[in-house]
C-alpha cells in the first residue's frame, strides 16, 4: 500500500527517514510556464493630423489591439480612440509620420511594432521627438531605444507575448509505501497507494519492521488531511490547470507504459496579478489501489531511484496564449527525479546526495 505522505518530496527535493518513504532527489532545476504584461500600453502622447482620413476601423484593420479571454471577456469594450491613417496612428508616434511642433514638444513613447505585442515580454517603447523637415514639414524623428519582438522567437519574452514564463512550487511531495509482511521472511504484502497520514516521523516510529510506514490492513479511504500546500507565480494574468504525477519508470528514458503511482489534479483557478507569488490550491489527498505498481516501486534495488514526478499545466491567459503541449494536451514542464528508497534510512548512502524536502518547476 502507498501513502502520499504530507511530507512530501517533489524532483527538486527528497525526505530522508526510514525504510519505504520515499525521496525525491535535489535539483538546481526549475519548471516553468511562459507570456508577458496583461494590458499593453497605449502612448497618450503624440500630436494629430487634422487632415488625415480613415475611420477607427481603418486604423486597427491590419493591426488589432490584442485579443482578451480574462474573467470579463465578452463584455461590450471599446478600443481606445485613435486618429491619424493606418500607416501613421497617432498612438504609436511612428518615425517620419506628421507631428505638431506646437502640441508635441519634448521626447514622446513611439512604436513601430505590432500593438498586439507592445509592452509584453522583452519589448518596449522608445523615444521619439518631433523635428523639423523642411520649412513646413515636422516628423517624427527615429525611434531611439525601442525593442521589437525577435522574429525568430515563438514562446518566451523575445516573442513579446502576454505569457512568457510561470513557476509552480510544491512544499512536499514524497510518497510513503505501506503494506505488511504477516511473518518474517514472507512477501511482503501491497494492498493500494494513498495519501494516508504517513509522515517521517510516523515511519520512524515503525523502523524496527524493516520498512517504513507498515500496517496490517491499508487504508480504504482518502485520509482526511490534504497532502501539500504549493504556490504559483506567472508573468501574466490567467487561468491555470496544474497536476503532478508520480510514476515508476526510468526518469532519464520515460516511457508512455511507466505505472502511475498516484496524481493529484488541481481544479482550474484564476490568477490574478502578473508576477506575484501566490497561494495556489492544496495538493488534496488521493488513494489508489495499483499494487503492481507499489511493487515496483517498493523492489527498486538498493541505490537506484524508483521513479519520477511530473509537474504538468494546461491553461490561457488574458490574452489568449494557450498553454499546452502544442496540441491542445496537457503539457509535462518538469520532471523531478526521485532518491532510491534506501536514502530514507541512509542518507549518505549512494544516489542520496543533494536530496532535499521541497521542489519547484517552472514552464515556458
Amino acid at each position: 500500500m502507498i501513502f502520499s505522505s504530507r511530507n512530501l518530496c517533489i524532483a527538486l527535493s527528497a525526505c530522508a527517514s526510514v525504510a519505504s518513504l520515499v525521496v525525491a532527489c535535489g535539483s538546481d532545476s526549475d519548471s516553468t510556464f511562459n507570456d508577458g504584461n496583461v494590458n499593453p500600453q497605449f502612448s497618450d502622447g503624440g500630436g494629430f493630423n487634422n487632415d488625415a482620413q480613415g475611420t477607427q476601423d481603418d486604423l486597427y484593420k491590419n493591426d488589432p489591439l490584442p485579443k482578451y479571454c480574462g474573467p470579463e471577456a465578452g463584455s461590450a469594450s471599446t478600443p481606445p480612440p485613435v486618429t491619424g491613417t493606418e500607416d501613421c496612428p497617432d498612438d504609436k508616434n511612428k518615425p517620419g509620420c506628421y507631428c505638431d511642433p506646437t502640441k508635441d514638444q519634448g521626447p514622446h513613447p513611439c512604436w513601430t511594432g505590432l500593438r498586439k505585442n507592445r509592452s509584453l515580454g522583452q519589448c518596449k517603447d522608445g523615444t521619439t521627438t518631433c523635428q523639423q523637415k523642411s520649412e513646413n514639414t515636422w516628423q517624427w524623428g527615429a525611434c531611439e531605444g525601442e525593442v521589437l519582438p525577435d522574429p525568430n522567437a515563438t514562446n518566451g519574452p523575445a516573442a513579446c507575448r502576454c505569457f512568457t514564463q510561470g513557476q509552480w512550487k510544491i512544499t512536499n511531495l514524497s510518497p510513503c509505501v505501506a503494506g505488511y509482511q504477516p511473518t518474517a521472511g514472507d512477501p511482503f504484502t501491497y494492498t493500494g497507494v494513498s495519501t494516508v497520514d504517513c509522515s517521517m516521523d510516523t515511519c520512524a516510529s515503525m523502523a524496527t519492521t524493516g520498512y517504513g510506514c507498515m500496517t496490517q490492513s491499508g487504508p480504504t479511504a482518502k485520509p482526511s488531511t490534504n497532502w501539500s500546500t504549493d504556490t504559483l507565480t506567472v508573468d501574466c494574468a490567467g487561468t491555470f490547470t496544474l497536476k503532478y504525477r508520480i510514476k515508476v519508470g526510468d526518469f532519464n528514458n520515460p516511457q508512455p507504459g511507466d505505472c502511475t503511482l498516484g496524481e493529484v489534479e488541481l481544479d482550474p483557478q484564476y490568477y490574478p496579478t502578473p508576477n506575484v507569488e501566490m497561494p495556489w490550491q492544496v495538493l488534496k489527498p488521493w488513494i489508489g489501489t495499483d499494487t503492481a505498481c507499489a511493487k515496483k516501486w517498493h523492489d527498486t534495488p538498493e541505490g537506484v531511484s524508483p521513479g519520477y514526478g511530473e509537474m504538468i499545466v494546461k491553461g490561457e491567459s488574458v490574452l489568449c496564449d494557450e498553454i499546452d503541449d502544442g496540441k491542445g494536451g496537457d503539457f509535462v514542464f518538469n520532471r523531478i527525479q526521485y532518491c532510491p528508497t534506501s536514502c530514507n534510512s541512509n542518507p549518505s548512502g549512494a544516489g542520496c546526495a543533494a536530496c532535499q524536502a521541497s521542489g519547484q518547476g517552472t514552464f515556458k
